[in-house]
């Protein structure tokens, strides 16, 4: 599915921002998509922690292979060392069990999600192990498709900034809200494109 408001966006971004203009012209053809499962878009996010984009498809896909189905029941129901062998850390193996268990008792309130802000969702999310804010911004933005999230810790959107914005420097999270705060209200779209810029595959959750 993809976000009712991409083409507005898009738009927006391309008439205030000549990097953002740029990167819409060259990525007409693609945009944001979600497969709209809010359990595989955090288990894969947890996969993806702290590990580059192929690594994270490489796990993933392994992942997919070793479970009969995605879904809470599978992952409480494999064994550690199938799940280790997918190529996940023994902290990512309780990450990913720890989530199945908030799934199967019902702590998290998946159907109230689309009416709670971000702020809401974010609490929610963070509460389970191995989800931080990072990865709450990554649901915000892949499931929920929430247009207006600047994940300021993202590795990626730090360094797409400096190479288009600041001559390859690093910008400061002060800079970073700074930028964002010129792409409101769609700073999910922005980060997008910067991604993109990086990586012209896009990643989906």
């Amino acid at each position: 599915m993809i976000p009712n408001y991409w083409q507005q966006a898009s738009q927006a971004l391309a008439e205030n921002d000549v990097v953002m203009a740029a990167l819409v012209e060259r990525y007409a053809d693609v945009s944001l998509a979600t497969r709209g499962d809010a359990f595989a878009t955090l288990a894969r996010s947890i996969v993806g922690q702290q590990i580059s984009v192929k690594a994270a498809d490489s796990v993933w896909a392994r992942v997919l292979a070793a479970l009969p189905e995605l879904s809470p029941a599978a992952v409480l129901a494999s064994e550690v060392p199938v799940l280790r062998g997918c190529g996940l850390s023994a902290r990512k193996v309780e990450y990913l069990l720890d989530l199945a268990g908030h799934f199967r008792d019902g702590s998290l309130e998946v159907a109230r999600w689309p009416t709670m802000s971000d702020a809401e969702v974010i609490a929610e999310l963070t509460a389970v192990r191995g989800i931080g804010v990072w990865t709450a911004e990554m649901f915000l933005i892949f499931n929920l498709l929430r247009p207006d999230v600047l994940p300021l810790d993202d590795i990626g959107l730090q360094r797409a900034v400096a190479l288009h914005y600041h001559a390859g420097e690093r910008p400061t999270r002060r800079v970073l809200a700074e930028h964002g705060e010129r792409w409101r209200p769609w700073r999910s779209v922005a980060t997008w494109y910067l991604w993109r810029s990086l990586d012209p595959v896009p990643v989906e959750y």
